[in-house]
């Protein structure tokens, strides 16, 4: 077989507080019921599944604070979309405060709130998602939070996480995929997905860079030298993020030049290749994959691309597309505003007072999260993921 895209600063009662016990077992109802909040993994799956039959994608908004993660919870509930809530490698440590600076404290915590916060989210299904792990981070973050999970999948609990990504375009593509097997047998003992890079990602993050150049573009042959290694889901499954050209940052359209099309060159020299006998193993594997995308592909670096190349690379197969600098701004941007609005409010100029509802962080935080949710829903709307929650 073969192949041939703000409100007012009002003042509201506390909320009375809850044990843990009582929170497990209002979310264990939930579920129960048929709805859901944070993924299990049979969820995670089916997800995923669901996006790679239906031809559409889910946001992955990078949050760096409760605030944050509260805006991309508003945002998915608003769209009726399921989603994912990640964080990144400077995020995860910026979670657990300036002080203490611990990638895994950090990510912890961040997954706890989640945990307790997206429970009053339940017509929604919402996966935690540790983002862009280079191989100098691994042992102080990753590997650590994989080792956790698996204990807690062999106490019969369910992983904190529901996926990992390895982040190895800076290594040659060997060293890449050796670290990806060993990480994708972690991942499947801790119930988790694992998501890898294949080829440089330009721009900046995290203090990374990489120049715009060739080296931005995958081949037919990476792909194959992908499932080669790991496999087409029968290992373990894994998400792969094969570079067209993507650039982290912010960019005007135009500037960043995207082949969508290699995409679709990726996955049919691999689909091919499982059906014609050079993926041993692989073609079984394929068999509930929808023809001609045998990876559930990421899209990496999308800020600056049109609306027709982002449904371009979906269209090839693209079941994630991580969305950060757009929301960072949308976020800021709203902070800015208010704070023009009322200087002098906000700051006590020439011995005046000001006025405290306006330079409470409630005031323009609200302003802040709405912002930052309205761009989540555009997202959704975006990638086709709105209004399709799994139900």
């Amino acid at each position: 077989m073969r192949a041939t895209a703000a409100t007012a600063d009002t003042e509201s009662p506390e909320p009375q507080t809850t044990p843990r016990r009582q929170a497990t077992r209002r979310v264990t109802k939930q579920r129960h019921n048929g709805t859901m909040t944070i993924a299990t993994p049979e969820r995670y799956a089916e997800m995923l599944d669901a996006a790679r039959r239906g031809g559409y994608a889910y946001p992955a908004i990078n949050v760096t604070s409760t605030q944050t993660l509260n805006a991309a919870l508003q945002g998915f509930a608003e769209a009726e979309s399921d989603g994912i809530i990640q964080v990144s490698v400077g995020g995860s440590a910026y979670f657990s405060g300036q002080s203490v600076n611990d990638r895994v404290v950090g990510s912890l915590a961040f997954a706890a709130f989640a945990h307790e916060v997206a429970a009053r989210y339940p017509g929604i299904t919402v996966a935690l998602h540790t983002d862009h792990c280079a191989k100098q981070y691994l042992d102080e973050w990753v590997r650590p939070l994989l080792a956790h999970e698996a204990e807690q999948v062999s106490r019969g609990e369910e992983p904190t996480f529901q996926s990992h990504m390895w982040d190895g375009s800076t290594v040659p593509l060997k060293e890449n995929l050796d670290i990806a097997e060993e990480l994708l047998e972690k991942s499947v003992k801790a119930h988790t997905v694992l998501e890898i890079e294949i080829g440089a990602v330009g721009g900046e993050e995290d203090g990374h860079s990489a120049e715009i150049n060739e080296k931005l573009y995958s081949t037919p042959a990476d792909g194959v030298r992908v499932a080669e290694r790991l496999g087409l889901g029968e290992r373990g499954r894994y998400m792969a993020a094969f570079t067209f050209g993507n650039v982290h940052g912010a960019y005007k359209p135009g500037v960043v030049q995207l082949r969508p099309k290699l995409l679709r060159d990726i996955q049919t020299e691999v689909w091919n290749a499982a059906h014609d006998g050079r993926l041993a193993g692989s073609a079984n594997a394929l068999r509930n994959a929808p023809e001609g995308k045998p990876f559930p592909l990421v899209f990496h670096g999308g800020s600056g691309s049109t609306p027709a190349e982002i449904a371009e690379a979906v269209s090839y197969g693209v079941v994630k597309m991580n969305i950060d600098t757009d929301t960072q701004y949308a976020f800021s941007r709203a902070i800015a505003g208010h704070m023009f609005r009322n200087y002098d409010a906000v700051l006590k100029i020439d011995g005046e007072v000001g006025n405290k509802k306006m330079y409470d962080p409630r005031s323009w935080g609200r302003e802040a999260e709405t912002a930052m949710a309205a761009r989540v829903v555009e997202a959704c709307q975006q990638l086709g993921s709105a209004g399709r929650a799994l139900k």
